[in-house]
């Protein structure tokens, strides 16, 4: 599989929205902090949306456990989904291994990203002058045209050179040595850091109590793998389960205060 010249641009320039957060407004947010959402526009761009998003969800397991504290995070997953998707599916790359290319490709476009909000502290001063001269459409050009035109020049033409070069050679690479010892590490590396991340977010989110609905979901997936069922299925079964749980302990509450 190649990648053409229109296809890294279609994908460089999503990521310069999606980056600049102007695209569907707040929902951009998510957008740049979930990269299930780029995988699939790399899969409709280079025309296997299954593989790109087995690839994406290896990946998303990552941010899973990654936070965002004054909206910064230490690694794009944006800017990580769109370079490791394109590689693994040019090199056939295993998607536990294009985790650990993923990984420092996002840790750039995080410095990225940080290189955009120091030239934005620039545009303050548009914004200041719009404000003494009560003038709407200037605060509106610094506010919004003038970050926007910004992050397109840094991420756009930055995630065109690595998709057009990059990528065909990082993939050339993969195919070249993926049996060596250094890809089984990286799947290895891969899987800890998928590991790492489901585990930072039961410790942030999880309560004992509803620890054995986690190990409920993670040994049915285990003792069923043979079935072949879909993420869906189980995400129904879920659904499900939290829907009894939730019914259960609402009769639970009423028969207690109707007790008293």
């Amino acid at each position: 599989m190649e990648m053409s010249t229109g296809q890294a641009l279609i994908i460089a320039l999503w990521v310069a929205l999606v980056e600049s957060r102007i695209l569907l407004g707040g929902a951009t947010t998510n957008l740049r902090f979930s990269p299930m959402m780029t995988g699939l526009v790399c899969g409709i761009v280079l025309g296997d949306v299954g593989t790109a998003l087995k690839i994406t969800a290896a990946i998303q397991l990552i941010y899973m456990g990654v936070f965002a504290p004054g909206g910064q995070m230490p690694s794009e997953p944006c800017v990580a989904a769109a370079i490791a998707v394109p590689v693994a599916l040019l090199g056939g790359m295993d998607p536990k291994a294009a985790v650990a290319v993923a990984v420092p490709v996002g840790l750039l476009g995080g410095y990225l990203y940080q290189f955009r909000l120091f030239v934005n502290t620039f545009i303050n001063r548009f914004a200041d002058r719009g404000v003494e001269k009560m003038n709407e459409k200037e605060i509106s050009r610094a506010a919004i045209l003038y970050p926007f035109l910004i992050s397109l020049v840094l991420f756009a033409p930055f995630m065109f050179v690595a998709l057009k070069f990059g990528a065909p050679f990082i993939a050339n690479l993969v195919n070249a040595n993926s049996s060596s010892l250094v890809f089984h590490v990286l799947t290895v590396i891969g899987g800890g850091l998928v590991a790492i991340g489901i585990a930072v977010t039961v410790y942030v989110i999880g309560k004992k109590s509803y620890i054995p609905f986690f190990l409920l979901g993670y040994f049915l997936t285990i003792t069923l793998s043979s079935l072949n069922i879909t993420m869906l299925t189980y995400a129904v079964i879920g659904i499900l389960i939290a829907a009894i749980f939730v019914l259960l302990k609402n009769e639970a509450v009423t028969e207690s205060e109707g007790g008293q």
